[in-house]
């Protein structure tokens, strides 16, 4: 489910998150019917391509959506990613300035107003993770000089964030 989150499959089955379930499955429908290989067979070999790619990440968003228990976990997902402050940030610290808690296995920051900012191990992991994923597919690409890893933290008290970088 983690690549499909990164998707919006309300936006893949042209509908909404305050769509019901049935409308959900009569618009999948009509999807599936419209990009279905065997309808696509005898056309251009591009477009026939095309249409199963649309339709396999049709019948991907379909699949979480239409399950009770995957919607809710992917509708909580879609929102934690709506919350993330994309606005501008405050500064730029490294991963060696922040603390590490062995316990809580996260870094962490202190923010002038009082609160803290926090990385966890498996956000750093992530977005290593991704940049690798981003260089596979870039490989055929000239190399360019290699930007920083890292992430955008939010504030837990105000509304400041850093970008938390490493090499």
């Amino acid at each position: 489910m983690c690549e499909a989150a990164e998707k919006d499959l309300y936006a893949v089955l042209g509908s909404s998150p305050s769509a019901s379930a049935q409308q959900l499955r009569h618009r999948y429908q009509q999807l599936a019917l419209q990009y279905h290989p065997d309808r696509l067979a005898g056309g251009p070999s591009s477009e026939a391509e095309s249409g199963v790619e649309r339709f396999l990440e049709v019948d991907a968003a379909w699949r979480i959506l239409s399950d009770r228990s995957s919607r809710r976990q992917y509708d909580l997902l879609r929102r934690e990613r709506e919350l993330k402050q994309d606005g501008p940030v405050d500064s730029t610290v490294h991963l060696e300035d922040l603390t590490w808690d062995q316990e809580e296995r996260v870094h962490t920051y202190s923010c002038r107003c009082g609160g803290g900012f926090s990385v966890s191990q498996e956000e750093v992991q992530e977005e290593e993770a991704q940049r690798r994923r981003q260089g596979d597919e870039e490989e055929e690409e000239e190399e360019e000089e290699e930007e920083p890893r890292g992430v955008v933290v939010c504030c837990d008290t105000c509304s400041l964030s850093v970008c938390v970088t490493w090499s």
